[in-house]
């Protein structure tokens, strides 16, 4: 809940460099291909949000978080041929009642939440290109 649209820039910063430590130092193309891409979204999605605070638009950072992990699961179950129709059900209600809980606590408007979930879902839709 930070009421300053700056005071974002810092830890979203932080959150991009950390995950590319993570994705250089442990998590590599070549042990773990599949979470390499979901973390190369995450920063994918991370600089989305970034940029958008230099234009002033807050994008809902849960809603970037549930997207992001919807779309990878989704991902997840046409790379390994799986039918795991009930998990992608339930991050979808999972990801509705995140954001009626965001509107509820009067913390992003309508337009904050749909930025969120486009800049969670982009970069994950994007990369299926690279590992599917």
């Amino acid at each position: 809940m930070l009421s300053d649209l700056s005071q974002r820039k810092i830890p979203l910063l932080m959150q991009m460099i950390l995950t590319a430590v993570l994705i250089q130092k442990s998590v590599t193309i070549e042990r773990f291909p599949e979470l390499y891409f979901f973390f190369l979204g995450g920063i994918g999605s991370t600089f989305i949000a970034f940029a958008l605070i230099f234009v002033k638009i807050k994008a809902s950072i849960h809603m970037i978080a549930m997207s992001a992990l919807s779309f990878f699961v989704i991902g997840l179950s046409m790379h390994n041929e799986l039918n795991i129709i009930y998990t992608i059900a339930s991050l979808f209600l999972i990801t509705g009642i995140v954001a009626s809980s965001r509107l509820v606590m009067k913390a992003h408007t309508i337009e904050e939440l749909i930025i969120g979930y486009a800049a969670g879902m982009l970069p994950q839709v994007l990369l299926w290109i690279l590992w599917l």
